[in-house]
């Protein structure tokens, strides 16, 4: 099979041929379609995980997936032809989403895609959904109630904004004046505020922080305020509520997901599709930074 990966720390991810991998029990293989590019693959590209997971080589790039079941192992209740989506858990890295096959758990991080949503939405939706998700969860805003999203144009932060603003919050989204301030406001946030502006905002309810200064964002806070971290800054004051959140891509949280998209409640902002050929510009794309998801097909 054709896959995106690395042989060894320091080499440089290429298209490349790997064997088909075979599931074992409680797993399913998938033929992958589409998959997305995450903060999570340059960490992985990097060697920044090592000692948090073994690398098995040559490691495949792409956490998020969505495809076809090809093959099940015994005891999952997916069956050969199943359209799935979801986020690669394995304990190791070595397989990943950006290859035209990979075996996940049958039993988290991955969910049948409903009618009304195709592979390629589908495929940038796991990871940074389930993230923006848990993020929101964890600083529960109600209505009227402020909310600053620091990093707001990323994927996790474009999904945040409209979660956020549809449990009726006030939502103050971090952008560059022009297309990235249009993108956020047209994604439901209120405000937008340039990241050097900070400083200049009233105190907010609440705060997530996906990107810049955790100080600066964590000092945004109201007494008491909530705070939640992808980058787990731990804010100075002993009465904020933070939380350091891990995207946690259960099947219910990938399944209510779905479920927004299809009924348009929530939209996945697909800024490029790139071919698997093409993943290397891929990354290099998103190193630069982008207003949206980059999705990657198979």
């Amino acid at each position: 099979m054709r896959a995106v990966a690395f042989s060894e720390f320091g080499a440089a991810p290429a298209l490349t041929e790997l064997p088909v991998p075979e599931p074992g029990p409680g797993e399913v293989l998938v033929r992958v379609h589409a998959s997305s590019v995450n903060g999570f693959d340059l960490g992985v590209l990097g060697g920044y995980l090592k000692g948090v997971y073994e690398y098995e080589f040559p490691v495949v790039l792409g956490k998020d997936f969505a495809g076809r079941v090809e093959a099940v192992g015994d005891g999952t209740d997916f069956r050969p032809g199943d359209d799935v989506f979801g986020v690669v858990m394995r304990p190791t890295l070595g397989q990943g989403g950006f290859a035209e096959y990979v075996v996940v758990n049958a039993a988290y991080g991955v969910a049948r895609i409903p009618d009304g949503l195709d592979h390629a939405r589908a495929g940038a939706l796991g990871l940074a959904g389930t993230a923006a998700r848990n993020a929101v969860d964890a600083v529960d805003p109600k209505e009227g109630e402020t909310v600053l999203i620091s990093g707001a144009t990323g994927g996790v932060g474009a999904f945040a904004v409209q979660l956020a603003a549809a449990r009726g919050a006030t939502v103050i989204a971090t952008a560059r004046p022009g297309a990235e301030a249009a993108f956020v406001t047209g994604l439901g946030a209120t405000h937008a505020v340039h990241p050097d502006d900070l400083g200049t905002l009233a105190p907010v309810h609440a705060a997530i922080h996906l990107a810049g200064d955790g100080a600066t964002v964590a000092g945004r806070l109201t007494p008491g305020g909530r705070f939640a971290t992808t980058v787990h800054h731990v804010p100075d004051d002993p009465a904020v509520t933070a939380t350091a959140i891990m995207a946690d891509p259960s099947p219910a949280t990938l399944a209510a997901l779905a479920d927004d998209v299809v009924a348009g409640r929530l939209r996945v902002p697909l800024a490029g599709v790139y071919d698997l050929a093409d993943t290397t510009r891929a990354v290099e794309d998103f190193t630069r930074g982008t207003v949206g998801k980059l999705a990657v097909t198979i």
